[in-house]
């Protein structure tokens, strides 16, 4: 929804109030968009851009995990991260369903508490694998019925490895260490989590020969927050410790460029002041008085600033100067 209403939103919205129906916003399509003040949204559209960006990676990865763990062509790509209810979600499950729980812990951080983490497979990609593993061509089996302890015990090493991957996708906003807690096979069994949090949704479509498959990883909203703040916060002092790397490094080339530039260095022996008729008289021989006594030192400046001050003297030969006072306050 855009941040300023059109004028046909106000004109819905005012129509609306004035039949007493002010529960909804009409957008310029003429779509219906209901929102639920005792329910507000907990994710914002900043942390959806960062969790898209997290699982569009992590398809990827299991892409390549999937491929080499099969032998058959496997895509999975990312279909959608949303915010739901628990209940939602877990309603819609079949009542025997793989179900992984994990924990996302950051290491040496006591200050953010572990962050539940639920991954999902839809029952025909799981008989696929179970299939495909023990020796079959990995055909789909959408049987109703509850998993053997063999089952179990072959997906329980590959949703483990699914949590691990989930490293690798994070690490670029927050270094998380995932855990895989237990396998679980009945939907309605998971007591950790209320049935009316908030969850943040990630949905992949997995692609195994010509079969469609799903899988979900299910995240509360709450928890995520914490992780998501100690994101910011990395993300901030990092932004910082970058901006004052680059400040030095600038100052570092502009002291590098001056240093090897060229400056006109002139030493003031003396001035003093003659009428031009004494100037158009002068002759080889004549003496013109400075005004300075013989042991007095001499100014040195640069780019017509003086800078120095020094004794005049000789040095390998040549005429050379000895600086005694620093004149400039700024150096």
């Amino acid at each position: 929804m855009a941040d300023t209403l059109t004028q046909e939103q106000i004109d819905a919205m005012l129509s609306g109030a004035s039949g007493g129906d002010i529960g909804s916003i009409v957008d310029s399509k003429g779509t219906v968009k209901d929102y639920d003040f005792k329910s507000p949204k907990k994710l914002t559209k900043e942390r959806l851009k960062v969790l898209n960006n997290v699982f569009d990676n992590y398809a990827r990865l299991l892409s390549s995990y999937y491929t080499g763990l099969l032998r058959l062509y496997c895509k999975v790509s990312l279909v959608s991260v949303e915010e739901q209810k628990y209940y939602e979600f877990n309603n819609a499950l079949p009542d025997y369903v793989m179900m992984g729980l994990a924990s996302l812990s950051i290491e040496g951080d006591d200050d953010v508490d572990d962050v539940t983490a639920i991954v999902q497979l839809s029952n025909s990609i799981t008989y696929t694998m179970i299939d495909r593993l023990q020796g079959g061509r990995g055909a789909s089996d959408e049987a109703d019925r509850d998993f053997t302890e063999i089952e179990i015990s072959v997906m329980k090493g590959i949703i483990g490895n699914m949590v691990q991957t989930l490293q690798e996708p994070w690490e670029n906003y927050v270094s998380v260490t995932p855990k895989l807690n237990r396998i679980e096979t009945n939907a309605r069994a998971i007591s950790s989590i209320g049935y009316d949090d908030a969850m943040a949704i990630a949905v992949l479509e997995v692609h195994i020969n010509d079969a469609k498959a799903v899988v979900s990883v299910c995240i509360p909203a709450l928890e995520l927050d914490s992780l998501m703040q100690k994101y910011a916060t990395f993300s901030s002092k990092g932004a910082r410790k970058s901006d004052a790397a680059r400040e030095e490094e600038r100052k570092e080339s502009i002291i590098n460029t001056l240093s090897q530039s060229l400056l006109n260095v002139t030493a003031v022996l003396g001035e003093t002041n003659l009428d031009m008729i004494d100037v158009m008289n002068l002759q080889t021989g004549d003496i013109i008085p400075l005004g300075k006594g013989i042991d007095g030192n001499i100014e040195l400046n640069i780019g017509g600033q003086t800078w120095f001050d020094g004794k005049l003297g000789i040095f390998n030969s040549k005429k050379a100067i000895k600086i005694e006072n620093v004149l400039r306050d700024d150096l």
